[in-house]
């Protein structure tokens, strides 16, 4: 009885639950062709988008299989929301947006993942959805490395 009770308690552990959750994690194909790897948080893998129109940041919860954010547990949907407010106050320092757009829109990939994105005045898409402006743009080497440059600092755990 003793032991089912420690494996129980075990098993509910949160730090227990995040290295299966995580270790469980598959990262969606298109999400890997079509950003760069910048890190991890505790919840989220973090990755930059290879769109040189536009600094751009996707968060994706390290947990298997989930669709939409209230497929989260508690702990993680909070997590997710400081991460995601991490994210944008990184990338409004690193690139001075005049506005931050956030959204988790899933049509096209199924997997839960949010996009960071800074936006300015005069943008090829301003002021309308970036999603409405035509296809990505390759992220060039030079514009890349500035990228990751501004953000690395401000992104580390």
């Amino acid at each position: 009885m003793r032991l089912r009770r420690a494996i129980k308690v075990l098993m509910t552990s949160s730090s227990l639950y995040t290295l299966i959750m995580t270790n469980d994690f598959n990262l969606h194909p298109r999400l890997a062709a079509d950003t760069i790897e910048v890190g991890a948080w505790p919840l989220c893998r973090l990755l930059l988008m290879k769109d040189g129109r536009f600094p751009w940041l996707v968060l994706v919860p390290q947990r298997p299989q989930l669709r939409e954010i209230h497929d989260l547990l508690p702990a993680d949907r909070i997590q997710l929301i400081e991460e995601i407010a991490r994210a944008t106050a990184a990338m409004q320092q690193a690139f001075r947006a005049d506005k931050m757009n956030v959204a988790a829109l899933g049509n096209q990939v199924p997997q839960l993942h949010v996009h960071v994105i800074a936006r300015f005045v005069g943008d090829p898409a301003w002021p309308d959805p970036i999603w409405s402006h035509g296809p990505m743009s390759a992220l060039g080497e030079a514009a890349r490395t500035e990228r990751l440059a501004r953000l690395q600092s401000l992104l580390r755990d």
